[in-house]
């Protein structure tokens, strides 16, 4: 007899949900452009549940090209009147407008030779945190990180959206201690660094 798998609890909330607990979230992720994408679409969640956006996550990227910082930090009022238009994505102009101006950061970043994946593996050393215990919604750690990612000109990255951006990227691993997806995202070869 086969037991069923145990997840976090919520990622068994439906299939969505489990196949992005499954293959997806906690993998730690070093590729600094869908690090970046990842940020952008913790902040759209901002006071929405995660299968909101998991849900539109093919429409945001095709209303933001890909979520081609370059192309994305080029828009303009066109643009912005496009994407408030655009139901397969959440139409808030702050929101859109934080997304156009972290494109603008991170390509700063870049143009000074900050690599992105490295600033944001640096917080950890480049190993993912293992958490312990229980899980809040932000923590010291996720304020750092917020603080650093505003100084460079990032807006909508409080704490509690950069905490959650952490646990997605595998920066943190917080797969609860009895899911099965602790140990294999903890066994899991990491990516080659940045």
């Amino acid at each position: 007899m086969t037991l069923p798998l145990v997840r976090c609890p919520w990622g068994d909330a439906d299939e969505l949900m489990r196949g992005y607990h499954d293959r997806e979230w906690g993998v730690p992720e070093r590729d600094s452009r869908k690090l970046w994408e990842k940020l952008i679409l913790d902040g759209f969640q901002a006071g929405l549940s995660w299968r909101t956006i998991l849900a539109r996550r093919e429409g945001f990227r095709q209303a933001f090209d890909g979520f081609d910082p370059e192309r994305v930090a080029a828009y303009g009022p066109r643009d912005l009147e496009r994407l408030l238009a655009d139901a397969a994505i959440i139409r808030s102009r702050s929101k859109i407008e934080a997304a156009i101006r972290n494109a603008r950061a991170y390509l700063a970043m870049h143009d000074a030779g900050d690599d992105f994946a490295r600033f944001a593996w640096d917080f950890v050393d480049g190993e993912p945190l293992a958490w312990e215990g229980p899980v809040p919604p932000n923590s010291p750690l996720s304020e750092q990180v917020s603080k650093a990612l505003r100084n460079r000109g990032f807006t909508f990255v409080g704490p509690t959206i950069v905490f959650a951006w952490m646990e997605a990227t595998g920066l943190i691993n917080s797969h609860a201690p009895e899911c099965f997806r602790r140990a294999e995202v903890a066994r899991q070869p990491l990516p080659a660094k940045g």
